[in-house]
């Protein structure tokens, strides 16, 4: 699996003044809605029950928030970039400035857990967050997650 199967470049996204966990994950519905045409309310409700089984946040200002959605038929992400970084709850309790939301249909099986392999092992990778860190740009910011080549998995 590689980048370009789940995220296009209209799902990139620089985000400016989100103060609150909450509002990055509104941010992302909107986001899902206006690239996957996913109604952003049922993406927003979906990543809050999935926050409340524990927080995505995994550390080193990267967050995962990912749900499973109704009448989607194959695995999407979208990328967002924050200008600030926000509190979300982390593992290291560190605030966060890069969000990877994934979403996967009710019954996809290996295919979300691959994809949520891939974006977890790119974005654990120090080089790659810092060059995304460094460019605000949502063009720029899509070619480096495709270049990304992440780690292979233990």
């Amino acid at each position: 699996m590689a980048f370009g199967n789940l995220l296009k470049p209209e799902a990139v996204k620089v985000v400016m003044s989100v103060t609150s966990k909450k509002r990055l994950l509104q941010e992302i519905g909107d986001l899902v809605q206006s690239a996957h045409g996913v109604h952003a309310g049922l993406v927003t409700e979906a990543l809050i029950a999935r926050e409340a089984l524990g927080p995505t946040g995994v550390g080193h200002g990267v967050a995962l928030p990912h749900a499973r959605l109704d009448g989607i038929d194959h695995v999407m992400g979208v990328f967002v970039l924050l200008d600030k970084p926000v509190d979300f709850d982390a593992v290291d309790r560190q605030p966060v400035d890069i969000a990877f939301g994934l979403f996967a249909p009710e019954e996809a099986g290996v295919e979300h857990l691959k994809a949520l392999a891939l974006v977890s092992r790119t974005l654990r990778d120090t080089s790659v967050c810092t060059k995304l860190r460094a460019n605000p740009d949502a063009s720029t910011l899509y070619a480096i997650l495709n270049e990304a080549k992440p780690a292979k998995a233990a």
